[in-house]
């Protein structure tokens, strides 16, 4: 198969596949860490909906939360976390990629090609893909939001120390809190994700799109796929950030009042209770914001690279 209506699964040998996953993601996190720093800020934010001079908020709104990162912290303020950061989307990517393509070839052997909806296939490869991402790489998510959350009194002075002093204080347990919620997020936001995407994709990877940016229909596939996705799954995704920061460090990071949480249902119920339903959305704009150019880079940049990978690959196959 050729053309700009190639299945993104069906490119490329599995080393490929992973190793464009993996440039896709390096690329795309070193782009949007500033938001994703502000995005975490929001997030652990709370703020009484009974008594809003109470737990006065520090950040209000996405540009404010960046001058005051900026001007309290300084410019490498919003690049906190930058390293697990970099590791979780490189190993994610990779890790996403290749199970997404994994699980399609597998639902061909097992169904046959063609048997499901092209939507429905798309849906469960992509579930698949983030679940196992997610599973995977989960330590390195948790020490992404706990190097964000932490201001100028440093917590974790670097990712060694940050490693041994939870394994320390926490167990090995404390490396996965949230991981629920996290797996209950990811898996109906890879599955929009991708079905969308892989809808989208054959028809505007035709059109020539230059407001978009380089990636042209690619990159507003990939754009209008992740708002779709991201909109329906935010709150358990905020729910997971409240719960990362749990445990003995909990009252020390930028935001000294972030409640105590236990479980999933329980942190829903209690923001639900104490800041209302706008309470599971804090941070979505600039979620949304993030969430866009990210999945644009992100996709735009898989499909330069497989190709790339693949044409190396038959350039040595050649030489041969």
């Amino acid at each position: 198969m050729s053309g700009t209506t190639e299945r993104l699964k069906d490119e490329g040998s599995r080393l490929q596949v992973t190793a464009a996953g993996a440039t896709a993601g390096l690329i795309s996190r070193f782009v949007i860490a500033p938001l994703d720093v502000v995005k975490i800020r929001l997030q652990l934010q709370t703020h009484s909906k009974t008594s809003p001079s109470e737990h006065k908020p520090i950040y209000r709104g996405t540009l404010q939360t960046l001058r005051h990162i900026v001007e309290h912290e300084g410019i490498t303020g919003l690049w906190k976390g930058n390293v697990p950061a970099e590791l979780l989307y490189i190993c994610y990517s990779a890790v996403q990629f290749t199970t997404y393509r994994s699980a399609t070839l597998l639902i061909h052997q097992t169904v046959g090609e063609n048997r499901l909806p092209h939507v429905t296939e798309s849906f469960i490869a992509g579930a698949a893909s983030g679940a196992a991402a997610t599973a995977a790489t989960y330590p390195l998510d948790l020490l992404r939001t706990r190097f964000a959350a932490q201001g100028n009194d440093k917590i974790y002075t670097s990712l060694q120390r940050a490693v041994l002093q939870i394994g320390r204080d926490e167990g090995f347990r404390g490396f996965f809190r949230g991981l629920g919620p996290g797996l209950a997020q990811i898996v109906p936001f890879m599955g929009m994700f991708f079905a969308v995407y892989e809808t989208l994709r054959p028809t505007l990877g035709q059109l020539d799109l230059p407001i978009v940016g380089v990636g042209g229909g690619a990159a507003l596939a990939g754009m209008t796929a992740s708002v779709v996705a991201k909109t329906g799954s935010f709150p358990l995704d905020l729910v997971r950030k409240r719960i990362q920061v749990q445990g003995p460090t909990r009252g020390r990071y930028v935001h000294k009042n972030i409640p105590e949480y236990q479980s999933t249902v329980g942190t829903v119920r209690t923001i639900l209770k104490h800041e209302g339903i706008r309470g599971l959305y804090r941070g979505l704009t600039v979620s949304l914001l993030k969430a866009a150019p990210a999945s644009a880079v992100t996709m735009w940049t898989y499909e330069k690279a497989l190709r790339f990978y693949m044409a190396l690959g038959e350039k040595k196959v050649g030489d041969m």
